[in-house]
């Protein structure tokens, strides 16, 4: 028997606020760049109009990850996020790549920068409101499991990082005069944003190959088993698989072999409500043996696929 808890609210609203939050940036960060020339500010107008694109993906994938189970997709829809998470990791190091094609060319041909005090006004405003979504995005990530809005955080944090470079360049080439400060720094942000994409592409790729459930969950779930050891009842084949927000376990439950049907189905049910309660979102399927047939030990492992 199974245990699934949906999602509190719909988590579509989030996606909203941070497409909202990057039409409102590709404004400020463009006008920013049309009144100073800096390539940097171009560079982060850039990274915004990624932004949208990967944000409206997280719209879809949320949606989509919102549908209840059917026929042909008997364990849900959920693992959709993973995919769009795996696309905010690939956006990011495309932002990236558009970043490096255009401060390159203004390091091999520095230029004069213009109304440096109102650009640079504009680009930190679009920031404070990457920052406050960002951190909203972050969190909400984190208390719904949800990797989409985890990624899509992140990836507006890469934005953040990204202005504070870019007006830091800005900054010194006001003080000193060094035109090149201005792409160089755009070039290290870029280097150091791809680090961000390149870890949403491995966790992406992780949940996709069905990572086990974190350590301390798995603990739990152990924990709960073990307590049952005094009444003489062992368990094996204990696996686990994480699919975004949802959570998947299978146990085999050695019983005393002289349990009716009725006795082993309590016991399984009160076993998966346990762990029902320990870890939200959670799904276990578990198997009921008798302790005393060898036999039962058989498939503890999972061997190879057959070919």
């Amino acid at each position: 028997m199974a245990s699934v808890t949906d999602r509190p609210i719909p988590l579509t609203r989030y996606a909203w606020l941070s497409i909202a939050a990057a039409a409102v940036t590709i404004a400020m960060k463009s006008l920013a760049y049309f009144l100073t020339g800096s390539v940097g500010l171009l560079s982060d107008a850039l990274e915004s109009t990624v932004n949208l694109a990967a944000a409206i993906v997280a719209l879809l994938a949320l949606r989509m990850a919102s549908r209840p189970a059917d026929d042909e997709y008997t364990f849900g829809y959920s693992k959709v996020e993973y995919f769009a998470s795996g696309f905010e990791g690939g956006m990011i190091l495309l932002a990236a790549a558009g970043i490096l094609m255009t401060a390159v060319p203004r390091l091999i041909h520095p230029a004069e920068l213009e109304q440096l005090g109102l650009g640079l006004g504009i680009s930190a405003a679009a920031s404070l409101v990457n920052l406050g979504v960002a951190l909203v995005l972050r969190r909400a990530g984190r208390v719904h499991n949800s990797i989409t809005l985890e990624a899509d955080g992140r990836h507006l944090m890469t934005d953040v990082w990204t202005t504070a470079g870019v007006l830091v360049g800005i900054a010194l080439v006001q003080l000193t005069g060094f035109m090149r400060l201005d792409p160089l720094v755009a070039i290290l942000v870029a280097l150091n944003i791809v680090f961000t994409g390149y870890r949403l592409l491995v966790r992406s790729g992780r949940g996709l190959m069905d990572t086990a459930l974190a350590p301390q969950e798995v603990a739990a779930v152990r924990s709960i088993l073990d307590s049952y050891q005094s009444r003489g009842i062992r368990y094996h084949a204990l696996r686990s698989r994480q699919s975004a927000a949802r959570k998947f376990l299978v146990a085999h439950l050695l019983v005393p072999g002289d349990w009716t049907v009725r006795q082993g189905h309590r016991f399984a049910e009160e076993i998966e409500a346990q762990v029902a309660q320990a870890i939200p979102n959670s799904n276990i399927v578990t198997h009921v043996e008798p302790v005393e047939d060898p036999a039962s030990m058989r498939d503890a492992e999972l061997g190879p696929p057959t070919t």
